[in-house]
């Protein structure tokens, strides 16, 4: 599998600090722990090809302005959450860069061929076995 090579700048994505939700008594009003990254796909200095597979991709974070967004809010910490976002990411635009191997496709073999045919005419003769008996 072949992928395409690219460089990751950090400073194209953009994060801003979030409450995180659930539970967590009164710290959870003050603290902004969560992490939401903004990356712009159009705006960045990845590939073409890259950027066209990233816009492609299936992903509910993808929205429809090509623009992916990643919450982290797993840790307690903002700096373990802003970590995780940007690995998320980087996994992300892992997956897009990775080319799959153009496959050669085949047919089947004269004796595979030979072989289906001779377990059907078998489980056809089975069958026919299977019907009522005539008395001549």
């Amino acid at each position: 599998m072949r992928k395409i090579h690219y460089e990751f700048k950090a400073e194209e994505a953009l994060w801003t600090a979030v409450r995180s939700r659930g539970a967590g008594g009164q710290n959870v009003n003050k603290v902004a722990t969560a992490v939401q990254l903004k990356f712009d796909i159009r705006a960045s200095s990845l590939p073409e090809k890259l950027k066209e597979r990233l816009l492609t991709l299936r992903d509910r974070r993808l929205g429809a302005d090509g623009v992916i967004t990643i919450r982290a809010e797993n840790n307690r910490t903002q700096e373990l959450n802003l970590a995780e976002a940007y690995r998320r990411l980087r996994e992300l635009i892992d997956e897009a860069s990775e080319i799959p191997d153009f496959r050669i496709p085949t047919k089947p073999t004269r004796a595979s061929i030979r072989r289906v045919r001779q377990t059907k005419t078998l489980r056809s003769e089975v069958k026919k076995l299977r019907g009522k008996v005539r008395d001549f």
